[in-house]
């Protein structure tokens, strides 16, 4: 288990943020490969072994990369997930680490999600 840092979110909190929230940022930490086959709509994909180096990014640099505005580091809905829950507790981890305060980890993650929405 990762460390207790990490704040996590349930498949109905995230439910309800996302289409609903401008203030989301829902990251996909799992590889290309994962992310081709399903996602999580609205979600953008940073691979968790490039999360530290993009969330040190400019802003510039980031919106270029990934096509999001980089969140600031009080973003209220900073989210991470991946296939099963552990990737996206590295990633959050990270995010604190960096200054994210209110970075969380969708523990269910992407297997939780197509369950619960029949996918």
């Amino acid at each position: 288990m990762a460390s207790s840092v990490t704040k996590e979110i349930s498949y109905e909190e995230l439910k309800a943020l996302v289409g609903k929230s401008q203030n989301l940022l829902l990251v996909d930490v799992r590889t290309k490969d994962e992310v081709d086959k399903g996602r999580i709509s609205g979600s953008v994909n940073i691979p968790v072994d490039s999360v530290e180096a993009a969330f040190a990014m400019e802003p510039e640099a980031f919106k270029a990369k990934y096509g999001v505005t980089k969140p600031p580091l009080d973003a209220p809905e900073l989210v991470f997930h991946c296939q099963m829950g552990k990737r996206g507790g590295t990633a959050t981890n990270t995010a604190c680490k960096l200054g994210y305060v209110n970075a969380r980890n969708y523990a269910g993650a992407y297997k939780e999600w197509c369950e619960k929405e029949g996918k």
